[in-house]
């Protein structure tokens, strides 16, 4: 089937599965966004960090199986989103253990890996879909691929240094 154009957005096919399962993928990917912004700029206690940060982790696994599955169709074309995803993931369920686990430098580790996790889920958004995104159309493609990691690692190694979590002795147990 012929592809289809959703809010400027072309999508590769117009077939119902593909397209129930790229409307899944969206939802998730829109409710990782909110979650992972939600839980970075709340206060790190119990309560909206971690509800937040536990659903960003399982929307993300969702996003990670769907993206496989359009990723699987469409070889030749998303291979490069399948990487990505399966490194958002991966950084994602680093920085999950580091916490549950409790590993040595645990806070440092959780932090590094979530905003890996998010920074990667942003490029691959971007590189994705920027072709047909106001003002992003303009930018050279390049851009999709290093304006998230320009603003998301900085943004990291900020609180990597400066977080006061970061900055007690580690709390290994």
């Amino acid at each position: 089937m012929g592809a289809t154009v959703i809010a400027g957005i072309e999508i590769p096919s117009a077939n119902p599965v593909f397209l129930t399962i790229v409307g899944i993928h969206i939802l998730l990917g829109l409710a990782c966004v909110v979650t992972g912004a939600i839980a970075m700029l709340s206060e790190k206690r119990a309560g909206r960090h971690p509800s937040n940060g536990t659903i960003y982790f399982w929307c993300l696994a969702g996003v990670f199986l769907t993206m496989a599955g359009l990723a699987a169709v469409r070889w030749a074309q998303d291979y490069h989103l399948f990487i990505l995803g399966t490194l958002s993931f991966a950084a994602a369920c680093f920085g999950r253990e580091a916490r549950r686990r409790r590993w040595r430098h645990w806070i440092r580790l959780h932090i590094a890996g979530m905003a890996t996790s998010y920074v990667l889920l942003l490029i691959a958004f971007y590189v994705d879909n920027g072709k047909s995104l106001p003002l992003w159309k303009e930018l050279p493609p390049v851009t999709y691929w290093l304006l998230p990691a320009v603003i998301g690692i900085p943004l990291m190694v900020r609180a990597l240094l400066w977080h006061p979590l970061t900055r007690q002795p580690d709390q290994t147990y």
